[in-house]
């Protein structure tokens, strides 16, 4: 089915061109777009729809619109002048010529979604992509777009007024939460180009639609049957960036470091290094600490600046961190014990993370 738009575009390019009133109806008798005239006495007659494409009833021009599929509209003019019919005809072929190009459009959108989630043979992948003259062969990357809140549909039209105009790229969505852009690349284009475009996104999406967006995507492959990996990947990126990067709003899949690795560990494990780094001993950090600390890790241990950019006095400084060495037995100005207390909220934060994935599967289950 068309967009309404354009049906209602259809039927004011028709009136202004013929001067006579037109609607357009689907084949159960319902207006679904006019521009004056008597719906409601002709909405009988579209139900009893003659074999015939064109037919003249009740002072009024019917034309059949049809696809592949079948008749899908009965586009109606007012009137049964003699020119009505080649305006009418017109109309129709204006109205098929719009029902094969959508009907292209979903059926890549399909294609697109499916080699995404990876449910097709290699060979319907090659086959389907020549058959829609999808290139091959080209330098491609999956972006991953995450709104704050979900079902935001503005999002999906803003992207896809910025890239579907090109052939070359794709926007649509496998889910209610994330909207994906397959991204063509340039052979000169590298993974530089592809956190400004990143970027882009995170910037046009705030200013032009006032929207919030987290950003991620995965790595460059060179062809058609490999775009379901970078979709893999821009996914793990968002999952990993969740919960250790909070503050990125985009995130790189090759940019992720130990936080990739820890986002494959079990629960078991997790709580086994939590139990030896800690002694058995549930430690908790208020927010005044874990700022402190991560402050002082993003200075590479560095005293002097991390106070200077706490504005703090040194000395205060150097009590939080001895604080940290009595709670936990680590003295984060060492190396060693300061890689090891990252490590240690890492793994801490992806154990909750799963903790909580673990309840909210527990209460959809019971739902159930």
């Amino acid at each position: 089915m068309l967009p309404v738009q354009i049906l209602k575009k259809t039927v004011c390019d028709i009136q202004d061109i013929t001067g006579t009133a037109c609607s357009i109806w689907n084949v159960d008798g319902n207006c679904l777009a006019h521009s004056g005239g008597k719906e409601k006495e002709l909405s009988d007659f579209i139900k009893k729809l003659p074999e015939e494409e064109e037919w003249e009833e009740n002072n009024a021009s019917f034309f059949g619109v049809s696809s592949e599929e079948g008749l899908i509209y009965v586009l109606v003019l007012h009137s049964v002048l003699p020119e009505m019919k080649m305006a009418g005809r017109l109309g129709v072929k204006q109205l098929e010529g719009y029902l094969r190009l959508y009907q292209e459009k979903m059926n890549r959108n399909h294609f697109i979604q499916n080699l995404l989630l990876d449910n097709l043979l290699l060979v319907d992948v090659y086959n389907r992509a020549k058959n829609m003259h999808i290139p091959i062969e080209e330098r491609r990357a999956v972006i991953m777009i995450e709104p704050k809140n979900p079902n935001d549909n503005l999002i999906l039209e803003v992207l896809k007024g910025l890239y579907e105009t090109s052939t070359k790229d794709f926007v649509t969505a496998v889910d209610e939460s994330h909207i994906i852009l397959v991204k063509m690349l340039e052979d000169r284009e590298g993974y530089k180009e592809l956190n400004k475009i990143a970027k882009y996104i995170v910037d046009i999406l705030n200013t032009e639609a006032m929207v919030n967006v987290r950003v991620a995507y995965g790595t460059i492959v060179d062809e058609i049957k490999d775009v379901s990996k970078s979709y893999k990947e821009a996914g793990m990126a968002l999952d990993v960036g969740r919960i250790f990067y909070e503050e990125k709003n985009v995130l790189a899949y090759d940019q992720l470091g130990i936080g990739r690795l820890i986002h494959q560990l079990p629960i078991s494990l997790c709580d086994m290094f939590l139990s030896e780094i800690f002694e058995g001993k549930e430690i908790e950090f208020d927010e005044e600490t874990l700022t402190t600390v991560h402050k002082f890790f993003d200075n590479n241990l560095n005293i002097s600046e991390t106070a200077r950019q706490l504005f703090l006095h040194r000395n205060t400084l150097v009590y939080r961190l001895e604080k940290i060495q009595k709670k936990t037995g680590l003295d984060v100005r060492v190396f060693d014990d300061a890689l090891t207390f990252k490590i240690a909220l890492m793994v801490s934060n992806h154990l909750k993370s799963l903790q909580k994935s673990a309840q909210s599967n527990a209460k959809e289950e019971t739902k159930w």
